[in-house]
């Protein structure tokens, strides 16, 4: 970046921004307000003479620039054997990063993706990378982005350096939180814009001047295009985290909107993603420069999920899967679970139903209020006991400690899901947790998918004699209760249609489901009549993607263990 166009201050007339809330449960768009802002009245008396002593400044820095040594000057690394860096202190990263990572954050060695892809970004390459949930990956590329917005001395008049691009209002949280305690002693000004949020808020921040911005990709594009004032010309760097994820999202033109709009010249980009898809390739083209790192961490485990992981699956009919995970969550209460439903309403209807029969759980899904999610993300997070059932919003790259149990109440739509759902435990170098798959006799068949992608599962028992028979007084409750039972048909009509566009259809086939037995989870004595359209015999057309790993290197037969 030439130093003169770096340091060239921007004097449109931006509108001055309310003071925004920071707490943890509010949707956060966040500076230094110490920094940045300026009394408007100020500024009309004093302009020429701040101006004059701002460029005395700029010249006087552009001296003291040129006499720092190339480290200062340059994004670059002596070279360093990948094996031989174990620990943040052998980065050579700056003072302000360091103590933020040791001191506030606790951490001091890196983990495997931390590694192989922190010292090449530091040194400014381009960056596909792949790896497993709960690898530490959001580091690896926020420390390469904020060494480099302070090495270039990023001010917040010269707007946005780094842009991190997530699938996510969830995720572009965890990742807002991991880039503030990672800045915390920078002087660098930080920020988020997603969709759900206060958009007038957002470009009143962005205007005064957001060094790093992690934004989803709908609201991102949005500021792009309509945001006068919004400065992206200096950006140096951009991130897109998740980025299958993001293209499933059908976010695909988006983000070659965003690639397009954005300064090409002397950008480092990015690019991290679970699968490599047609689709990711093709984002992967226009968006890295020629010659791009490739890393990828996952194809060395012989297991395509963390090796702290205890991985366990119970074959349970429909009639009892209600009762089975009540029995499980009613022993369970001091622990900390996260449990998996296919749909909105069926995560709806179990809250209540839960909540209802004084066993209480939080809800997240994506009918929700962006608030609602916000608040209740980070009301989980605090906790140290509890239970959260929700939908696959929460499944990919969220950080949420201390997990003791993923449930998969309901199976996941193909090996990939599965990975991402029980990422959400065993998170980190030393991680442990366990992980509880619900099948129905006629869903095993998912059991020779999950072993052809190297992921381990054994059964699990629950003794029938614990198991809380609870059948009679639901089925009297739905029966009774105007406002569940009509929650309890919204939740069995998305059950079943979740279940037909299911992309493995030959193992989860909704012909095969005894209806009378589904409806007795959802405390129904028969079916209730629903409107629901689901085509017959509908083929397998499962997505093309690749194989997600190599070809199964597990084998031999497990005992049940029991729960």
């Amino acid at each position: 970046m030439g130093s003169a166009e770096l340091k060239k201050r921007n004097r449109s007339h931006a509108k001055s921004a309310k003071g925004v809330k920071s707490a943890k449960n509010e949707v956060p768009v966040v500076e230094k307000e110490e920094e940045i802002s300026r009394d408007s009245e100020e500024e009309e008396e004093q302009g020429e003479e701040e101006e004059k002593e701002e460029e005395e400044e700029e010249v006087e820095e552009e001296d003291e620039e040129e006499k720092k040594d190339d480290e200062h000057k340059h994004l670059s690394l002596p070279t360093v054997n990948d094996a031989s860096v174990e620990k943040f202190s052998e980065l050579n990263l700056s003072d302000k990063t360091m103590k933020a990572l040791t001191e506030d954050m606790k951490f001091d060695t890196m983990t495997e993706i931390q590694r192989r892809g922190i010292p090449p970004l530091l040194a400014g390459r381009d960056v596909l990378g792949a790896a497993k949930t709960g690898s530490g990956k959001t580091l690896s590329f926020l420390i390469p982005a904020v060494e480099m917005l302070h090495s270039l001395r990023f001010k917040p008049r010269n707007g946005t350096g780094v842009i991190v691009v997530s699938p996510t209002r969830e995720l572009a949280l965890q990742i807002f939180g991991v880039a503030r305690e990672l800045m915390a002693h920078h002087s660098q000004t930080y920020g988020i814009v997603m969709g759900g949020a206060n958009r007038r808020a957002e470009a009143e921040k962005l205007v005064k001047g957001v060094n790093l911005l992690i934004a989803t990709p709908g609201r991102l594009l949005d500021h792009l295009q309509n945001t006068q004032g919004f400065i992206f010309k200096n950006l140096k760097a951009l991130v897109i985290d998740e980025a299958d994820r993001i293209l499933e999202a059908g976010f695909e033109d988006e983000m070659k909107q965003i690639v397009k709009v954005l300064p090409k010249d002397d950008r480092q980009t990015m690019l991290f993603s679970a699968t490599q898809t047609t689709k990711v390739e093709d984002l992967a083209r226009i968006s890295l420069r020629p010659g791009p790192l490739y890393i990828n961490v996952d194809n060395k485990k012989e297991h395509s999920t963390v090796e702290g992981l205890e991985q366990g699956y119970v074959v349970c009919d429909s009639d009892k899967r209600f009762l089975l995970l009540f029995s499980f969550l009613k022993r369970n209460l001091k622990k900390k679970i996260i449990v998996f439903f296919s749909s909105c309403a069926c995560v709806k209807y179990h809250a209540e139903l839960l909540n209802y029969i004084d066993l209480p759980v939080l809800d997240l899904h994506g009918k929700q209020k962006q608030q609602k999610r916000t608040n209740t993300f980070f009301e989980f997070c605090n906790a140290k006991q509890g239970t959260l059932i929700c939908t696959d919003v929460a499944a990919r790259g969220l950080d949420i400690p201390d997990v003791d149990w993923v449930i998969q109440f309901d199976p996941p739509d193909d090996p990939t899901d599965y990975i991402h759902r029980v990422g959400r435990t065993a998170r980190g170098n030393d991680g442990k947790g366990r992980s509880l798959l619900f099948l129905q006799p006629s869903e095993v068949g998912f059991l020779t998918h999950l072993k052809t992608a190297r992921i381990p599962v054994v059964e699990f028992e629950f003794p029938a004699a614990k198991i809380v028979n609870i059948q009679s007084q639901l089925s009297k409750l739905i029966a009774q209760n105007y406002y569940l039972n009509k929650s309890a048909k919204e939740g069995y009509k998305s059950y079943l249609q979740a279940y037909a566009s299911h992309s493995l259809r030959s193992v989860f086939d909704v012909g095969k489901l005894d209806l009378i037995k589904v409806a007795k989870s959802f405390g129904f004595d028969a079916p209730p009549r629903v409107d629901i359209n689901i085509s017959a015999g509908m083929k397998d057309t499962a997505p093309k993607k690749r194989p997600y790993g190599s070809q199964p290197r597990q084998g031999g037969t497990y005992k049940k263990r029991k729960l």
